[in-house]
């Protein structure tokens, strides 16, 4: 009888067993099913993201083409420019070099030099223009009240012309006064040659220059991007690093309305 009890229980089990299996078959299969569901979703969304790359990295390649072109024609508008000054200093050499060795009257020579200086600062970068200015007004005081002679003064506003093609060529942080929202605000000016001028005041607003119309303009930035790549400038020329890649904002000073 224990026997026959003892095959019962057997026999109960492997039923319990074989019933069980194919429900457990069906839950498996819908487990997978819906795995499967997830990932080809998410392998969706992979795809579409990727495709949202690859149009905004074509958007970004066109423009920094084109901001690579508009910067070529910019640079090279500089290099004539500077050319263009390198041909007055010479001009003005040659006549202070001719009036000096026939010693003759030197006041026209002089006026005209002066004026062309006093031109070439205020239609140049805005970099200590007053200052520069008031440099050339001196001459002309000290020459009026006779405290120098005219050759003196030639070769005072000889250096002058020599200091407007220095500057294109020097890198460096400077300390100057500018004007922002109407007001005079100390600042700290990151100079690259006469190509950009960058500024950074006391609390914090950081900027560029840009050229509109006939005149300059100080322009404070609110984009988070040009913000960093204008403190790092700022923290490598403090650090005397001249030389190098610099990503910078796009702010040739010859470019009009901050294009």
């Amino acid at each position: 009888m224990f026997e026959n009890k003892k095959k019962g229980v057997v026999s109960l089990a492997l039923s319990c067993l074989m019933l069980s299996s194919p429900l457990l078959a069906v839950q498996s299969n819908e487990e997978m099913v819906q795995s499967v569901m997830k990932l080809r979703s998410e392998v969706e969304s992979l795809y579409s993201k990727i495709d949202e790359n690859k149009e905004n990295y074509k958007s970004q390649m066109k423009s920094l083409s084109s901001q690579s072109s508009d910067n070529k024609a910019q640079l090279n508008r500089q290099t004539t420019s500077k050319k263009l000054a390198q041909l007055e200093l010479s001009k003005v050499k040659s006549n202070i070099a001719m009036a000096s060795g026939k010693n003759i009257e030197l006041t026209p020579l002089l006026e005209n030099g002066m004026a062309l200086l006093k031109e070439n600062i205020r239609n140049g970068i805005p970099f200590k223009v007053e200052e520069r200015l008031a440099g050339v007004n001196k001459i002309q005081q000290q020459l009026n009240d006779k405290l120098i002679t005219q050759e003196k003064a030639l070769s005072l506003v000889w250096a002058g012309f020599d200091d407007n093609l220095r500057m294109t060529k020097e890198i460096g942080v400077f300390k100057q006064e500018i004007v922002l929202d109407n007001k005079k605000v100390l600042c700290e000016i990151g100079k690259i040659g006469t190509v950009m001028m960058f500024f950074a005041t006391a609390d914090n607003r950081l900027g560029y220059v840009v050229k509109e119309g006939n005149s300059y303009k100080y322009k404070v930035t609110q984009d988070k991007n040009e913000k960093e790549k204008i403190a790092a400038l700022f923290n490598a020329l403090k650090l005397q690093i001249r030389t190098g890649y610099f990503q910078l904002p796009n702010a040739l000073v010859m470019m009009e309305g901050g294009k």
